[in-house]
């Protein structure tokens, strides 16, 4: 990988591609600065190697236009704060004045440049837009990992302008280096737990993990499709009917290649979609009409620990429940208390996903695993197996 460890910045502009898309309070202050915290060792990399960063970034979605409501500027306030450094604001991310603030630079400050997404040309990827947004350095590095696999123009297309000069920055080495030591890092055996709502969406994940692990634990409102496909009676649980046969396709697949499928031996199954709502413990196979599951049951929470406590390397994307509800989380929190365990006592523990990242967030659990990715989306298509453009622009396949 085209790192920036040991590189000389001497002067240079360096643009640097951050994910700075933080949630905020309704007076603009930042009310959760983890992604920004992610990117201060790039940030403080380049400074230490006497490089002048530009740091371009987006934050929600301005459609292509001027909103103040997303504007960064609590954002460049909020980073000097963290860098304890002088970060200078930039009232667009384009143009003379922009590139006149980052030539006026001094060592040891920053620049941060107005949202990126203020122009439709960002996320239409174009290179005219990408031509514009170089002119503010003279080396390009891409840390923004939660969106390397959009073409966008500051996060694909604007590498093509510095052919010699594109580099990928500390997240991103992070983000690729742990996702590989799942994938390919030699660990046995191997446990992917993956859970979510829709089969749909975690199809490609599924079929490239198959030859990597040695245990898929299916969780979810995804399990059910995959009972259903079985023959289970799952009541008004969450299913796929477009799927079944996808579920029944996987698991001969699973089968063949000789990992374990481990699907929910009971849940919790409620009357209604109301954390107030009246709750049992069935099995999965035979959930009561009018019921769904939404949530592992103790036998399935038991099963889970058992596969993970005999696991060296533990992946996690997507909860086991609706874990946003009290009262069908305990699946999830159980299951975030056993990897932890597991990672205390040596494995390799990755989580990834957004739901799976909130839930580690808010139970305190972040800190106790090997690795928390930043990335929703990209994560995702990274362990499907696809070429992410932020990366592979870098790497000169664009």
């Amino acid at each position: 990988m085209q790192g920036i460890n040991g590189l000389d910045f001497q002067g240079k502009r360096v643009l640097t591609r951050v994910d700075f898309n933080v949630p905020q309070h309704s007076n603009g202050a930042i009310a959760d600065d983890s992604r920004m915290r992610a990117h201060l060792k790039t940030l403080e990399a380049i400074l230490s190697q006497n490089g002048r960063p530009v740091v371009m970034a987006h934050l929600g979605r301005p459609k292509g236009e001027k909103n103040p409501k997303f504007t960064l500027a609590p954002v460049a306030e909020h980073l000097g704060k963290l860098l304890k450094t002088k970060v200078h604001f930039a009232k667009d991310c384009v143009g003379e004045d922009v590139v006149a603030q980052s030539k006026a630079l001094a060592p040891g400050e920053v620049l941060l440049l107005e949202n990126v997404r203020f122009y439709a040309e960002e996320t239409a990827g174009q290179e005219a837009f990408a031509e514009k947004l170089a002119e503010a350095g003279d080396i390009y590095v891409n840390d923004a990992f939660g969106a390397a696999h959009r073409a966008h123009a500051s996060t694909a297309v604007i590498a093509q302008y510095f052919k010699n000069a594109r580099y990928l920055g500390l997240v991103m080495e992070a983000e690729i280096q742990n996702v590989n030591k799942i994938l390919q890092g030699g660990f046995k055996p191997v446990c992917a737990v993956v859970g979510g709502a829709k089969v749909s969406s975690k199809i490609g994940v599924l079929k490239n993990l198959l030859p990597k692990v040695n245990d898929l634990i299916i969780g979810g409102g995804m399990a059910f499709t995959f009972l259903k496909a079985q023959g289970a009676s799952v009541g008004d649980s969450l299913v796929e009917e477009d799927y079944l046969e996808t579920a029944l396709q996987l698991q001969k697949a699973a089968e063949q290649a000789g990992v374990g499928l481990h699907l929910p031996a009971d849940v919790v199954a409620a009357d209604r979609f109301a954390n107030d709502a009246q709750t049992k413990i069935v099995s999965a196979q035979e959930v009561p009409a009018g019921w769904m599951g939404l949530d592992a049951g103790p036998e399935a929470r038991k099963a889970a620990a058992a596969v993970i406590r005999a696991s060296k390397a533990i992946l996690w994307n997507g909860p086991l429940g609706v874990f946003e509800m009290p009262a069908f989380a305990k699946g999830t929190e159980f299951l975030a208390t056993e990897i932890a365990q597991a990672t205390r006592e040596g494995s390799f523990s990755l989580v990834g996903g957004g739901d799976s990242v909130a839930a580690v967030k808010s139970l305190g659990k972040a800190e106790e695993m090997s690795y928390v990715s930043t990335g929703g989306g990209a994560m995702l298509e990274f362990l499907e197996g696809k070429s992410l453009p932020g990366i592979s622009a870098i790497e000169g396949e664009l």
